[in-house]
């Protein structure tokens, strides 16, 4: 996520947790390590046997990586609901970004691969994790554009969904951003663009009831240890929904500014109506 995008306003305040709300946290932390943990443990053992069988290709893998997001959900309460349909051709998804959150939810109803600037690898726990379930990691350099534009077509050609987050950071989640178009041309080398669609996705956050609009946006200064925590020690919470828009032809379109302006006004459309309100 860079540059880190920031309005300059306040983020919404944090009220003390107080002994029910550390009580909580202790309880979801624990569960959710523990399941991510025994994920991680299986996903990698099973990888012994996937990789020299399939290369590339993962036909099993991904299937546990949406269990481990499904269940970290239910464990935190937190409803996850889906619109639209998820394409079936060969291609790419782009999204909005708002949290962290967002790679659980998007993780749990579609098999995707995530490409996230390359400091990710470094950071503990989160860069095993993302390495384990396939991330492609990139340099923002225009000199190591082939070389990425090489990456993504192995794998796209190996029939993974790659995920991309256009506008470069994550927000308040109230709005979007405009969409960068550089990662765009990956899909327009002739080796692609002839096959390849474009499903722009939404991700859209309703806060527990009486909390800020903002309450799952992660953005500017804020650490992700105190979002983290904060989130596990919510007495009860709101609900992400998932909207799915229909996918654009790369072909068709064949320009990649085009590409990122249609794809940004697809997300954007789910943002048109009045705000999501406080949790029901």
């Amino acid at each position: 996520m860079s540059p880190t995008w920031d309005d300059s306003t306040e983020p919404p305040a944090t009220a003390p947790f107080g002994l029910a709300g550390w009580l909580r946290a202790i309880l979801r932390g624990t569960a959710l390590i523990g399941v991510v943990a025994t994920g991680l443990l299986v996903l990698l053992l099973l990888r012994l046997i996937e990789r020299p069988l399939h290369g590339l290709h993962r036909p099993w893998t991904p299937w546990i990586t949406q269990a481990v997001c499904r269940s970290a959900f239910f464990i935190l309460g937190m409803r996850h609901g889906v619109r639209g349909q998820q394409m079936t051709h060969d291609g790419a998804v782009v999204a909005n970004h708002s949290s962290w959150l967002d790679i659980f939810a998007l993780n749990a109803r579609k098999r995707v691969y995530f490409v996230s600037k390359s400091e990710v690898a470094s950071w503990p726990g989160i860069g095993w994790l993302a390495r384990a379930t396939g991330t492609v990691f990139i340099r923002r350099d225009r000199r190591e554009a082939k070389a990425q534009r090489q990456i993504f077509e192995e794998r796209l050609k190996a029939g993974h969904k790659l995920l991309f987050f256009p506008e470069g950071t994550s927000t308040d989640g109230l709005r979007v951003l405009p969409f960068k178009s550089t990662l765009f041309a990956a899909f327009l080398t002739p080796e692609l663009k002839d096959r390849l669609w474009i499903q722009p996705v939404s991700v859209l956050y309703t806060p527990p009831l009486g909390e800020d609009p903002r309450y799952y946006g992660w953005w500017g200064a804020m650490g992700f240890g105190a979002h983290f925590l904060k989130v596990l020690a919510a007495a009860r919470h709101g609900a992400v929904e998932i909207v799915y828009h229909p996918p654009l032809d790369v072909a068709a379109i064949g320009d990649r500014k085009a590409l990122a302006r249609l794809s940004e006004d697809a997300v954007r459309s789910a943002f048109s109506a009045p705000l999501p309100g406080a949790g029901a």
